[in-house]
């Protein structure tokens, strides 16, 4: 069998990335964030795109030197077509373009979804088939089953604000940092969930948070009315309790599927399955319901390329090549 060596390209938001894969074994994973967001409390989509210019060829040069493997020898390139920030998405595609042309190789295009959920397939243990993923992200959160490696369907999503949003603009009203998720997860770690928070009531599969932000809002803001000092003294409760009602509509959820659907392997990915009470939770809800359950490596749930990677070697064995006329999709579907 020929040698497959691919090189992986991510830019959906705000961290640049690339990865190369040889046979489906990743040999580097290289990723460049962007701290002039945080002054701003979120992602400006134009700052990102200038900073993903500024990024992509060195961290493309370093991705290749890590693997030890020449330019010349890639025989195929990947890049995140969507879901994503146009102007972001702009960048990655128009480099990987530039790449495929120059070197006459093969192009392909990724769903930035799709590929967190084979992100399990990185690496040791992997998930059989059919499982269930629940992925969770600033900007998405959904069920997915998965009946082959690039066999998916959606069965549950946000009618919505996302799971990662909803991290994000509680620690905006807690007077947090950004990215809030992994700072309330650090806090929470102090506290104990003494408050209580609504479980939101939606059909089948699907999820909401707009409602839970509304009442976290109005929690702290009542209190604070009242006690002054309200958020300072209660910062780390205030924080695992939010954290634990987040989670807990999560994996209500994935527990009904399982149960309906007869399926007891079940994965997590996207940034937020990196929180560390998402991931203990999901453990105690394994033991309790008899699954086998899946997490990748931290490394592997915030955006990264060598999930883009893992994605593109399979759809390289199917040959599903993208032509150079293909352009990124913001709103690209799963």
């Amino acid at each position: 069998m020929p040698t497959i060596q691919i090189l992986a390209i991510e830019s959906s938001c705000d961290d640049t990335g690339a990865s190369v894969f040889v046979n489906g074994q990743m040999r580097s994973n290289i990723v460049a964030g962007q701290d002039v967001h945080k002054e701003w409390g979120g992602v400006v989509p134009e700052l990102a795109s200038r900073a993903h210019h500024q990024h992509i060829v060195p961290v493309v040069d370093k991705a290749l030197k890590v693997a030890k493997v020449d330019k010349k020898d890639i025989n195929a390139v990947a890049f995140t077509r969507g879901p994503g920030l146009l102007g972001p998405l702009l960048v990655g595609n128009s480099f990987a373009k530039g790449f495929a042309l120059a070197n006459d190789i093969p192009l392909i295009e990724v769903n930035h979804m799709q590929a967190h959920v084979m992100a399990h397939f990185i690496e040791d243990p992997k998930p059989p088939f059919p499982f269930l993923c629940l992925t969770a992200s600033g900007g998405h959160t959904q069920i997915i089953l998965v009946e082959d490696y690039l066999n998916t369907k959606l069965i549950g999503q946000t009618r919505d604000d996302a799971a990662g949003e909803a991290f994000d603009k509680s620690a905006k009203v807690l007077g947090l940092g950004y990215p809030g998720g992994p700072l309330i997860d650090e806090w929470a770690q102090k506290g104990k969930p003494t408050f209580t928070f609504p479980e939101p009531k939606m059909p089948g599969y699907d999820f909401s948070f707009s409602g839970l932000k509304t009442a976290i809002l109005y929690f702290i803001r009542d209190n604070t009315a009242k006690t002054p000092d309200f958020i300072e003294k209660n910062l780390a409760d205030l924080c695992a309790s939010i954290q634990e009602r987040i989670v807990s509509i999560l994996l209500n959820k994935i527990k009904k599927a399982s149960k309906e659907l007869n399926i007891s392997d079940i994965a997590i990915a996207g940034g937020v399955s990196a929180n560390s009470r998402f991931r203990a939770m999901l453990n105690e809800y394994g033991e309790k319901y008899n699954w086998s359950t899946y997490t990748p490596k931290n490394e592997f749930c915030t955006d990264n390329a060598a999930m883009i990677g893992i994605t593109a070697h399979y759809k390289y064995l199917r040959k599903e090549f993208a032509d150079l006329s293909i352009t990124p999709s913001a709103r690209l579907k799963i």
